[in-house]
């Protein structure tokens, strides 16, 4: 193997410190595109003259372009050079943010927002790049300190995004994460050796592959049911728990709920611990414990008090035990695929990913319709019964299942 190559079929050793902090730090400001416009929804609608009955657009589309990135572009990663596939979406992401920026119509912003989507799925590239460069007595650390990365972006996205909209319009977020993804790209492009997959199959066999694998692949069904039950449920609280805390019942500001969401942030430092102990072969008791810990996170929101500084406190408790909770059985589901076939390992990810994805996009949708219809009550029985499932599920689970 030289230098600069990584060959499919090479041995591959535990990555350094310097590239393990690239790839999280890639991740986390990939992923973070995918979450910015969610606080700033109103003021784009207002902006571009979207009816009310749109504005989930802003959202949705953006979380469309990444869902079917997941299946159409992710296994890619299978059969090109990884690092041109990851500089590739990189560009495409720089290119659609600053077109967001620019949009002087809603139709404009809605294509553009699309395109952010797409090419925030760099992310699902890079994270089984990380798992090629590691030999599988480390494969869960070196996933893990990739996802810590992942998850830290996904929980800072929202906050940063409400703090730089106080002091720029709406368009300054956009902007800026352009330029940031300008100078990764840069270091990606100096830094990250290549990988030339073995296979050479066309796209066509590619695509047709993706069923016959989740078909016959009984670990990625049951990790990937897992996490979109877990995936669904965290979806639902952050969704609806903003509902709440912005309700004359507690009546806190934007900006305070923009606080709040920094608690999520709190559960970067699961995804090594998770992956550490996937490496030490715990892997289905931890996964039981995660599952159980979305569980008793929606008993706490069910033992929510009425007084709003006690209400706050006790919604902290349960958003660091879920977030912990997630993150955790998210590794130990990735740590678990990738260490199926490595010729395959983009394909088992992207229909993973996308699995849950549906489940996340499922929680959301619930949760706001049972929050709408039943209250706050009937909607945290919802994200309580979600994970309740996978945990029993899990019962059933086999040592060679």
């Amino acid at each position: 193997m030289s230098n600069s190559t990584l060959s499919a079929a090479a041995t591959a050793t535990s990555p350094g410190a310097a590239i393990s902090f690239l790839l999280a730090l890639a991740c986390g400001v990939l992923a973070a595109d995918i979450y910015y416009a969610q606080p700033l929804v109103g003021l784009i609608a207002e902006s571009l003259q979207i009816p009310g009955r749109a504005a989930g657009l802003v959202v949705t589309l953006t979380q469309i372009g990444y869902g079917l990135g997941l299946i159409l572009v992710v296994p890619l990663g299978d059969i090109f050079e990884n690092r041109r596939l990851i500089l590739t979406l990189v560009g495409l992401s720089v290119l659609a943010l600053f077109a967001t920026a620019v949009a002087p119509t809603a139709g404009a912003f809605f294509l553009a927002a699309f395109c952010t989507g797409l090419g925030a799925v760099a992310v699902q590239v890079l994270v089984p790049y990380a798992a090629h460069m590691a030999d599988e007595a480390t494969r869960g650390r070196a996933v893990g300190n990739v996802m810590s990365g992942l998850m830290l972006g996904i929980m800072l996205a929202r906050p940063v995004s409400s703090f730089i909209a106080n002091y720029l319009a709406w368009q300054g977020v956009f902007v800026l994460a352009a330029a940031v993804l300008v100078g990764l790209g840069a270091v990606l492009r100096l830094k990250l050796p290549q990988r030339h997959p073995s296979s050479r199959m066309g796209y066509g066999a590619l695509m047709r592959s993706i069923a016959r694998i989740a078909a016959t692949t009984p670990v990625l069904q049951r990790r990937a049911l897992y996490h979109a039950a877990m995936f669904g449920a965290f979806s639902l609280f952050w969704t609806v728990t903003p509902l709440l805390l912005s309700s004359p019942a507690i009546g806190l500001s934007q900006g305070g709920i923009a606080l709040f969401a920094l608690v999520g942030a709190a559960s970067v430092v699961a995804s090594p611990i998770a992956g550490r102990i996937a490496d030490r072969g715990w892997g289905r008791v931890a996964t039981r414990l995660a599952l159980l810990g979305g569980v008793a996170s929606f008993g706490l929101c069910l033992l929510v008090p009425s007084d709003p500084r006690a209400a706050i406190a006790t919604l902290i408790v349960a958003a660091l035990l879920l977030d912990f909770a997630v993150t955790t059985n998210l590794v130990l589901g990735q740590r678990e695929i990738f260490l199926l076939d490595a010729s395959i390992r983009a394909r088992l990810n992207g229909i993973y990913m996308a699995t849950f994805f549906l489940g996340g996009a499922l929680g959301s949708a619930l949760g706001v319709w049972a929050y709408a219809s039943g209250g706050w009550v009937i909607a945290m029985t919802l994200g309580l019964v979600a994970p309740a499932l996978a945990f029993v599920y899990a019962l059933t689970e086999t040592r060679h299942a």
